[in-house]
């Protein structure tokens, strides 16, 4: 039961930054810095790649483009290996007969400026404002669509897991499943400030090493594994969110992930190791959870009156009585299937055993203090839904695995002058 594993238009040819908050700078008119003001001779080569000439125009417009999107790293670096990768893609994707047609490249573009929540004029209009020509996008989409096009003809057959792999990555085939061991770096963003955490974001995203990342979870991060430097136990994959299980089986150790946004947050992973273990894992089909709020924030009044409902509860039960005559908002008590939690919520309640508590979450933009407590998980007893999660999320890896070596080999086999 393996279900395509993109949309019509997916994410994988898309820069990180087109994937996260930081997009969102492009609306706000960022200047373009660092590089150049100009060349002499734009249209005169910058690089040959197999006799295909990149000019200076393009390598400067390829600039731009990186530095209005803030991709980390020197934009003129970056924008020449991208290039010389297009190049490569672009010789491949001749010789295979792949050509786009102009609206399914347009169809791209609006996906690429969707993710920016803009439209594509407006979009376009915030590239200009940097010195963006719109052929630019163009050139970058068409090359993104044609490309993963052709990697999933050649590769795809080769990508699909097996119901054998599936089952050991869900496990679920009776003779092991799989752990892994991950770091969190979790800050909370708001209107006020949301300039800074992107940029905090983006600067972790770049860290190398674990203990530089696990530096900065203890110096920034607002989870309680901030204490251990933002290290998680082992834990089940099955155990995590279904959106995280995803992000967890695309990360190779060392790996950081994208951002992934949660409520009033922006959180960043780790990959310290994966292992396989005996015994199937369990999986469940609804997590119950009592959830009960605090005003104050975490401020030290709210903190305090946090940790007395901590130390006046044992069950979910025990909540009923402390809410009673007040707000019904105050508590909310729900039964729901993994899918359906809110991200935050769902990430601390696999670090909880049932009855445990967690005050790490707030609502009403941090004006309110979250007592969450895990009642309980319902085992799953059907696995359509998981086992085409993880389907999709390996032949996902695998694909990317697969396009990366290809064109890792062919630029070994490329005559490549840079001017």
């Amino acid at each position: 039961m393996q279900q395509d594993v993109n949309t019509r238009f997916p994410a994988p040819f898309l820069s990180r930054a087109l994937k996260t908050a930081a997009a969102l700078a492009l609306a706000a008119g960022l200047s373009w810095t660092g590089l150049p003001a100009g060349a002499q001779n734009l249209f005169a080569p910058a690089i040959t790649v197999n006799d295909e000439v990149i000019t200076r125009y393009e390598l400067e417009q390829r600039a731009r483009f990186q530095s209005a999107l803030r991709v980390p790293g020197d934009p003129l670096k970056t924008a020449r290996e991208e290039l010389i990768n297009d190049r490569l893609k672009l010789a491949e994707l001749e010789q295979a007969g792949i050509e786009l047609a102009d609206e399914d490249v347009t169809a791209g573009m609006e996906e690429l400026a969707a993710r920016a929540n803009l439209s594509l004029n407006d979009f376009l209009t915030a590239l200009q404002q940097n010195g963006v020509e719109p052929q630019t996008l163009r050139d970058f989409t068409k090359v993104g669509l044609g490309w993963r096009e052709y990697t999933r003809a050649r590769f795809l057959s080769r990508a699909r897991p097996t119901p054998e792999e599936i089952d050991r990555a869900m496990g679920s085939a009776g003779t092991g499943s799989v752990q892994v061991l991950l770091s969190e770096f979790i800050v909370p963003i708001n209107e006020q400030n949301a300039a800074q955490v992107e940029e905090l974001i983006e600067q972790v995203a770049r860290l190398k090493g674990y203990d530089s990342f696990s530096a900065a979870a203890a110096q920034y991060s607002a989870a309680a594994s901030r204490n251990e430097g933002g290290r998680l136990p082992w834990m089940p994959l099955t155990k995590l969110p279904p959106q995280l299980q995803e992000v967890a089986l695309a990360l190779k150790p060392g790996e950081i992930s994208e951002p992934l946004p949660l409520q009033s947050a922006v959180a960043l992973f780790q990959m310290r190791g994966v292992r396989e273990v005996e015994g199937a894992a369990p999986r469940f089909t609804a997590i119950e959870y009592a959830a009960y709020h605090v005003p104050g924030g975490r401020s030290p009044e709210g903190l305090a009156a946090a940790q007395k409902v901590v130390d006046s509860v044992d069950t979910c039960e025990d909540f009923y009585g402390l809410a009673q005559g007040q707000d019904p908002s105050v508590l909310d008590v729900q039964s729901l299937p993994p899918s359906d939690i809110p991200r935050d919520v769902a990430l601390e309640l696999a670090k909880l055993d049932p009855n445990e508590t967690s005050t790490a979450l707030t609502r009403n933009n941090g004006q309110t203090l979250m007592v969450l407590m895990l009642c309980g998980r319902t085992a799953d007893l059907g696995e359509d839904s998981s086992r085409e999660t993880v389907a999709n999320a390996l032949t996902s890896q695998r694909l990317s695995s697969l396009a990366s070596s290809y064109l890792e080999q062919l630029r070994a086999d490329a005559r490549i002058d840079i001017k």
